[in-house]
């Protein structure tokens, strides 16, 4: 067994081996079999009401970058375009057709990407959440390391050499709690409960988290991919409040199966109101069947438990891919 370089046995989210939750891990040898035989026998994931292509027509536009303001651009999934002072930041660029090591099988897109990277605007840094393929996507940090060479690059520990490997230059590892800063942009690595994996042989060698980033009065909080636990409340006690956040909404069925590692509506306006955000939007959905549920059920599930849970329909919300999110004002 390797040992973890990293280690430092008063983490409690540090192994000798790797990385884990603080959380019990509630899956039992066999579970993964079993939610792919049910999904098999029961043909899902489920179809988008409208099909693909009204699932397109519905939630998809084009990125318009002529912005006179900061905010967020969701690009698809968990893929960000932050203009936040005077920097561009992209999180989780995966412009790929697939969610893939190969590229000829594996989750492939249902949605197109809504800008491709000869179109981004200059680019200051890459934020990158987990190692994970609809998160890190080599073909696309292939063709930004070749637009911009000397593009920065924030990890969590374990993936440096990965990137080094990419022929990247500039690589900060970050532990939870970590800060760097970004130009006049302050740069946190924050909890989540969630794993790690790229190959059979490297399970949570590297770590998992979310990104908060504040510059003057906004801050925008990025949970992620991450299950539900009350130990996020933490990063709104300690980093908040926040002017907007992006909330894992989609791939939770079944919840059996998927609830220690992703949120779905209800955990996610949950936690919405105890981070105490002013707006946030649902991200995590809409682009690759992951789970269960249909591409276009984790809106009309966000707007059920908006009601249910008595949270102004405006702070809360799903947008188009590729839609810009403003940060509030006033």
């Amino acid at each position: 067994m390797k040992k973890n370089p990293y280690y430092d046995p008063n983490k409690t989210h540090h192994t000798p081996e790797g990385f884990t939750n603080p959380e019990p891990n509630e899956h039992r040898p066999g579970d993964l079999k079993r939610w792919q035989n049910e999904r098999k026998k029961n043909r899902l994931p489920l179809k988008p009401v409208q099909g693909y292509r009204g699932l397109v027509e519905r939630w998809w536009q084009p990125v318009d970058l002529e912005q006179p303001q900061d905010g967020v651009w969701w690009l698809g999934h968990a893929a960000m375009l932050v203009k936040m002072g005077s920097k561009n930041v992209l999180i989780d660029p995966v412009l790929s057709q697939r969610a893939s090591p190969l590229n000829f099988y594996g989750p492939e897109r249902k949605t197109p990407p809504p800008i491709n990277v000869e179109q981004l605007p200059d680019i200051d840094a890459v934020l990158i959440s987990h190692n994970h393929y609809d998160h890190l996507d080599k073909q696309t940090i292939d063709a930004l390391l070749k637009r911009f060479p000397s593009l920065i690059f924030m990890v969590p520990l374990g993936l440096k050499r990965w990137f080094i490997r990419c022929g990247a230059i500039h690589v900060h590892e970050l532990d939870w709690w970590d800060q760097r800063a970004v130009g006049d942009v302050q740069v946190h690595y924050v909890p989540a409960r969630h794993w790690s994996m790229r190959t059979p042989w490297d399970r949570n060698r590297s770590l998992w988290g979310g990104w908060v980033l504040s510059h003057l009065t906004d801050s925008f909080y990025f949970a992620g991919d991450s299950g539900y636990t009350p130990r996020l409340k933490e990063i709104g006690e300690r980093l908040g409040p926040f002017s907007l956040a992006a909330l894992p909404l989609g791939a939770y069925e079944p919840r059996w199966f998927m609830h220690s590692q992703h949120m779905d509506p209800a955990d996610s306006v949950r936690l919405f109101q105890e981070l105490g955000c002013q707006r946030a939007f649902g991200m995590h959905w809409g682009v690759f069947e992951l789970a269960d549920e249909a591409l276009d059920a984790p809106p009309r599930g966000l707007r059920e438990e908006i009601q249910r849970q008595g949270v102004d329909v405006n702070r809360y919300t799903a947008e188009k891919i590729g839609a810009f999110i403003p940060f509030p004002r006033g």
